[in-house]
């Protein structure tokens, strides 16, 4: 028979002193992350504005997750396909904004940074016309997550709407509800252009981290770490101005009170006055003389010191604060003190597998692949392109593999040494090591083969070109060299 009071196996879930003030809510997924998103998405937004270390933090994930950009290789057999599919992209790329200020890459970049800073984003899929002379009549428009209002709960028919966010009966994504205009631009001009309006769910891409199953909006990476870069910012604007107030160095002069003081007719009081007539300054500066009134005496505040706690403390901090976004304590102060290259190894690698797990993890399936799947349905329903059986033979063409940005180096000629044995040895390919790079195989040996034949056509000869050292003959040896 079991006891009626059972103590807790874990000590996290006991009601002892130690948890007396744990504040930890019974909170289901899409719950969680809507109590306070407005509040979050604000602070977050005002951190990265304002904060040296809340914009180092997002500027370094955005860097790192995207660079220059995820580029697609098609993985269709036939290479002309390949040729034509990738000359087409190309085209289409410069095209890809709605709203002309930057190309697909730049959109990805984008997108990425209102996901760490706002928590999410959404990108309409826009059809155009013809007549609009873009290589392929498709555009992306970027909107921030307001577009899509988190208190917007409601039955519709047989469909529900939670978090502005539209399911069927079988819980699938039918459409989301969007302003017209941003929310946080104030009314515009226009009858209803503030309503609300139904998108299909196929024409929205709804880019977030879900953190828990079920979630249903994102939220930003700083809020684990927004209240202590707050307190960690006015502790360190405190010490400066203690600072400043400390280096206002200043002497005293105090003078006896005068036998026959002068006295004012009309209140009484005594006029005290220097030697050039005029009342003593009240203000401190760097270097100045202060006379004092007679009888004043000057008291100064002793506000605590920073001492040589402070660069422990700040560090100390500043580890947690990296911690809570997932940035390596390096990365976001770019202090490297103490830091050799196998240890910054060791950190990058386990940096770079997260960034790795969100590109192809978040950013390709939900960015990435519906995109050129669109572009690629749109370019074949235009005419742009022409694919043979495309409507069977669709999942085949639509095959591609993302490319991010290579990283760099951290030891340039050990790591090419490296790379140069795997291929050696049969671990993997050129194909494959041009990849990791962020480059394309096929074009690599297309650009090597013009830049050979250029040189054969001018006689020229490079010490690069391995054509070079296979027909090139061993030096003779003399004699006297042989007998050393």
């Amino acid at each position: 028979m079991l006891p009626s009071r059972l103590k807790a196996s874990y000590e996290g879930a006991g009601v002892g002193r130690r948890a007396l003030a744990w504040n930890a809510p019974d909170s289901g997924p899409t719950s969680a992350s809507l109590n306070g998103l407005r509040a979050l998405r604000n602070r977050s937004r005002a951190a990265t504005r304002n904060d040296p270390y809340g914009f180092a933090a997002i500027d370094r994930l955005v860097s790192n997750t995207i660079g220059t950009g995820i580029t697609p290789k098609a993985r269709h057999k036939d290479g002309a396909i390949r040729s034509a599919l990738q000359e087409l992209w190309e085209d289409w790329t410069e095209e890809a904004d709605a709203a002309g200020h930057t190309d697909f890459y730049g959109l990805q970049a984008l997108i990425c940074r209102s996901m760490y800073e706002s928590g999410e984003c959404f990108v309409r899929l826009r059809a155009r016309r013809m007549e609009d002379g873009l290589a392929v009549p498709l555009q992306l428009q970027v909107l921030e997550p307001e577009f899509v209002p988190h208190d917007k709960n409601e039955q519709r028919g047989g469909n529900v709407i939670r978090a502005g966010i539209e399911f069927n009966a079988i819980g699938q994504c039918v459409a989301y509800w969007m302003y017209r205009s941003h929310p946080g631009d104030g009314a515009l001009p226009g009858a209803g252009y503030n309503d609300l309006v139904r998108v299909p769910a196929d024409q929205v891409l709804h880019i977030f981290e879900p953190l828990r199953t079920g979630q249903l909006r994102g939220v930003p990476v700083l809020a684990p770490v927004l209240t202590r870069l707050k307190s960690l910012d006015e502790f360190d604007d405190a010490v400066l101005f203690r600072q400043e107030v400390a280096n206002l160095f200043a002497g005293f002069i105090r003078e006896p009170a005068p036998q026959d003081p002068e006295v004012d007719p009309v209140t009484g009081q005594v006029l005290v006055k220097d030697i050039d007539g005029f009342t003593p300054m009240v203000s401190l500066a760097p270097g100045s003389m202060q006379k004092l009134l007679p009888g004043e005496e000057v008291e100064f505040s002793d506000p605590p010191d920073a001492g040589n706690n402070y660069t422990d403390f700040m560090r100390q901090q500043l580890l947690g604060a990296a911690s809570g976004v997932g940035l390596p304590f390096e990365l976001l102060t770019g202090d490297l003190r103490e830091v050799n290259d196998r240890v910054i190894r060791v950190v990058l690698n386990e940096f770079r597998r997260r960034i790795e797990q969100r590109q192809f993890g978040l950013f390709v399936p939900q960015l990435c692949k519906p995109t050129r799947n669109a572009w690629m349905d749109m370019a074949v329903l235009s005419g742009a392109i022409h694919l043979p059986d495309y409507v069977r033979q669709r999942r085949a063409y639509q095959r591609t593999r993302w490319v991010p940005q290579g990283w760099a180096y951290i030891h340039p000629v050990q790591d090419v040494q490296a790379k140069r044995m795997e291929v050696l040895c049969g671990f993997t390919s050129r194909s494959e090591v041009a990849l990791r790079q962020g480059y394309d195989a096929e074009m690599i040996d297309a650009e090597t083969a013009a830049d050979n034949a250029r040189a054969d056509r001018l006689g020229l000869a490079y010490d690069c070109d391995a054509r070079q050292k296979k027909t090139a003959k061993p030096a003779k040896r003399n004699d006297k060299e042989e007998k050393a």
